[in-house]
C-alpha cells in the first residue's frame, strides 16, 4: 500500500515562498506519477503539477504556472513543490498524490491513485 505524507506547509504573507515535501513508501515498483493538488474551502480540488516520474517531464496547472515547480528525489522517493510569488488565491489544502499505472494532466487531472493526508497553505495579504 502506497503511503504519501506532506510536510511544510505553514502560513506564509503574499509574495513569499514555501516548499512542500512528500515522502512516499510502500511501493514495490516507483509511481509513474507524482503530483501535487490543492482545495480550497467551498471549491473543488484543483489540479497544480505533476511529474511522470521515469522521464522527469513536468505539467502545471495555468494558476500556477512559472510561480511554482515540481521536482523529486528518486533516492528519497521524496516529491517537492517549490511555491514561489504566493498569493492569498493560494491558499489552500495542498495533497499529495501518486500514480501506480498511468495519469492524465491539465485539464483531465486523472489517474491518481494514492493520496496524502495534506497540509495546509495559507498566505495573507
Amino acid at each position: 500500500q502506497v503511503q504519501l505524507v506532506e510536510s511544510g506547509g505553514g502560513s506564509v504573507q503574499a509574495g513569499g515562498s514555501v516548499r512542500l515535501s512528500c515522502a512516499a513508501s510502500g511501493y514495490t515498483t516507483r509511481p509513474v506519477c507524482m503530483g501535487w493538488f490543492r482545495q480550497a474551502p467551498g471549491k473543488e480540488r484543483e489540479g497544480v503539477a505533476y511529474i511522470a516520474t521515469g522521464f522527469g517531464y513536468e505539467y502545471y496547472g495555468d494558476s500556477v504556472n512559472g510561480r511554482f515547480t515540481i521536482s523529486q528525489d528518486n533516492a528519497k522517493n521524496m516529491v517537492y513543490l517549490q511555491m514561489n510569488s504566493l498569493k492569498p488565491e493560494d491558499t489552500a489544502m495542498y495533497y499529495c498524490a501518486a500514480s501506480g499505472a498511468w495519469c492524465r494532466g491539465p485539464p483531465l487531472w486523472d489517474g491518481f491513485t494514492y493520496w496524502g493526508q495534506g497540509t495546509q497553505v495559507t498566505v495573507s495579504s
